[in-house]
């Protein structure tokens, strides 16, 4: 009787293979990122000025590496989930990454822009930062496990998420793109602030998340009409509609805390419902 051939195991498939790509791609972008803050440092970098003109100087592409990254990390999960193609794999895989493309990425290419002018005192607000967005994915990963997930219900997160975080972080940047000013560019306001970033990457401060962002149906055509408006100016004013964002984020983080408040005390006043713990996100 002849033995049947073995079935050697399969290698991963597409399917499983496209969203790790993506990530690992956003982990190049961070890692280019800093790239090119190393040759703008270097002196062959031009002068700040026509920010918005082509072609772009090693610092603009340095931001935009890391925006970029942004990007890829927010359509890969949603890309794993569509493909059904989740994995603890890849959920190790993008934290690792974003470790590297918000943390270390941003605390780096800031270093090197400004606070560098202040070696002890500037490390110390780029260590700060790095370390802090570090230990925001480790209290993610050591959450990953728990049935209980209470921000699929309250639709809120728990401090400032890592690319939220970075885009936060180079908002001195952006502004000194958008401005010229050598003022945005001074050591000590871009380490205050960056410490400032850092506190809310780790603390337990509730913000908004993408679901618990719902507006009423009567606004629809309204609301999209501001984000195609959104998109031209980034194309129009990169620097100036970045600055924008990074404003209205800001504002909506005591809404945010508002409105979770709000939630927490109707859903104690419900009869049986268990006291709710602030979610926690990347």
């Amino acid at each position: 009787m002849r033995a049947r051939p073995v079935r050697l195991p399969g290698g991963l498939t597409l399917r499983a293979l496209i969203p790790n790509a993506i990530t690992a791609s956003a982990l190049c972008f961070g890692l280019t990122g800093i790239r090119f803050a190393i040759t703008a440092a270097s002196g062959h970098a031009p002068e700040p000025g026509a920010a918005s003109g082509l072609p772009l100087d090693d610092w603009q592409k340095a931001v935009l590496a890391v925006l970029l990254a942004g990007v890829l990390d927010g359509i890969d999960g949603r890309i794993a989930r569509l493909l059904k193609a989740q994995s603890r794999f890849g959920a190790e895989l993008d934290s690792l990454s974003d470790a590297i493309s918000f943390g270390v990425a941003p605390a780096l290419i800031l270093f090197l822009w400004s606070l560098q002018d202040l070696p002890r005192l500037g490390w110390f607000a780029a260590l700060a930062f790095a370390i802090c967005c570090v230990l925001r994915l480790a209290r993610f990963n050591a959450r990953i496990d728990m049935v209980e997930q209470p921000h699929k219900s309250a639709g809120f997160l728990t401090g400032v998420p890592a690319p939220a975080g970075a885009g936060l972080a180079f908002l001195p940047l952006f502004v000194w793109l958008a401005t010229g000013r050598e003022l945005f560019r001074d050591p000590m306001l871009v380490g205050g602030w960056l410490v400032v970033i850092a506190f809310l990457l780790i603390s337990s401060v509730p913000t908004l998340s993408w679901t618990s962002l719902r507006p009423r149906r009567s606004i629809r055509l309204e609301l999209i009409a501001g984000i195609a408006l959104v998109c031209a100016a980034l194309l129009t004013e990169p620097w100036l509609t970045l600055v924008a964002i990074d404003a209205v984020y800001l504002l909506l983080i005591p809404y945010g805390m508002w409105r979770y408040a709000k939630v927490r005390r109707q859903r104690a006043g419900l009869p049986g419902a268990a006291p709710e713990r602030t979610p926690t996100e990347p």
